[in-house]
Formats: C-alpha cells, structure tokens, sequence
C-alpha cells in the first residue's frame, strides 16, 4: 500500500486535486500502478493517446516536442513530487508532446479506463472534478493576462529561480528552450542573459546555465514589475 499512499500524498499536494477532499483522493491513488524508466525511455511520443496520469516519485522526465526546423524544444522539466497527465486523464486526447525519462525514473500511473470506473461508481467526485475544472480555466485566464503585461526579465528570471530551486543552479537548458518557456524570441532572452553574465549573476555556456544568486535574480525581477506599474 505503499504506493498508493505515495501517490496520495502527491496529489494533496498538487493544486489540481487537492480541492477533491481526502477521501476522493484516496480513492484515486488506490488505482495508481508503479512503473520505472531507463535514461533515455520514453515515456509517450507526441500524438499517442492520453490514457493516464503519471506522478513523478524519483527521476527526471524532459517534455519535448520538434521545432519547424528539426530541433528538439525542451518545454518543461519534471522531478520528484510533480503531477502530469491531468488533463489527458479527463479527455483521453493525443498527447501534444513526447516525455522521455533524463535520468532512472519512477512513476505512479492511474489509467483513464480505472479513473472513469471509479466516477461511474462515485458522481459526486465528477461533479467536484466538474467545478475544479471551471476553477482551472479561471485561474489561467488570469494568469494569461497577468504574464503578458510582465516585462521579460521578470518572466525570465521566476524561470530560473524556479528551474534552479527544483534541478540545482547547473540547468542545462538551452537560450532557444528558454525563450518557449517565457514566450519571447532566443535573442531577446540572450541579450538578458548576457546583462546579468556582466552583473555576474550567471554564467552561460553551451546549452548550459547557472545561476549564482537566485536572490538578485527575484531582487531584479521586483524591481522591474514595480516599474512596469
């Protein structure tokens, strides 16, 4: 029961299900089976159905997918404690990424069909994940609004802060991967990345990045949303 109740622990954790209550949750992570990725297995390829959720135990998982011009874009990085799948969990849709494993991987799975079994047998949990649904679609609304009128030093550097306080101050993302992150152009992100080279906030190298002091990074990031007011 381990396993379960790993998973449980999880998903009180995630902003998404936590507002199902405790035992709706329990409920869902007795579904959970436990899977193990080698580096470099894949986990699901862009356009394979979504028919589970994965809960990230130990390891790494790099979401990907192929640029117009062949390159691989790294769009986000997963670690030890992140929910993903939730919402091919509800529609069962082609996956719109690849996620391959960076380092010997665990996973908990809580397949679709088990999922939609248990909310034939328990309404009240659809009409709740109903109303969290709505909840979502709110919150990133907002939060689409908000992050369009933030300056891009301020989107960047939460990026970092973020990326450095999950992986360690080396993360070895590449300036284009970046620049999908915070939705700007690769050479705007540089010219950023090379002011704060010069400050000796970072150090930049090929496809790697790190971060000296996170500390001045937030400082700077503050300042900047003060002055976009």
């Amino acid at each position: 029961m381990a396993g379960p109740h790993n998973l449980a622990l999880l998903l009180k954790a995630n902003p998404f299900f936590a507002g199902l209550g405790d035992e709706a949750i329990e409920a869902i992570a007795v579904l959970c089976v436990t899977r193990r990725l080698e580096p470099g297995e894949t986990l699901f390829l862009k356009g394979d159905p979504g028919d589970a959720l994965y809960a990230v135990r130990r390891g790494q998982v790099r979401i990907a997918t192929g640029s117009s011009s062949g390159k691989r874009l790294t769009l986000n990085l997963l670690g030890p404690g992140d929910v993903f799948g939730e919402v091919a969990l509800l529609d069962g849709r082609p996956r719109t990424a690849d996620a391959v494993a960076v380092e010997p991987t665990e996973l908990y799975t809580v397949f679709r069909r088990d999922f939609f079994n248990l909310l034939e047998r328990r309404p009240s949990v659809a009409i709740r994940l109903i109303e969290l649904l709505c909840e979502r679609i709110r919150w990133m609304s907002s939060q689409i609004e908000e992050r369009a009128l933030l300056p891009l030093g301020t989107r960047l550097a939460h990026r970092l802060v973020a990326l450095s306080e999950d992986y360690g101050r080396d993360l070895h993302v590449s300036q284009e991967e970046l620049a999908i992150f915070v939705g700007a152009s690769r050479e705007s992100v540089n010219r950023q990345l090379q002011s704060w080279r010069r400050m000796g906030w970072v150090e930049l190298s090929r496809n790697c990045i790190r971060v000296l002091h996170p500390s001045h990074l937030y400082r700077s990031s503050d300042g900047a949303e003060r002055d976009s007011v």
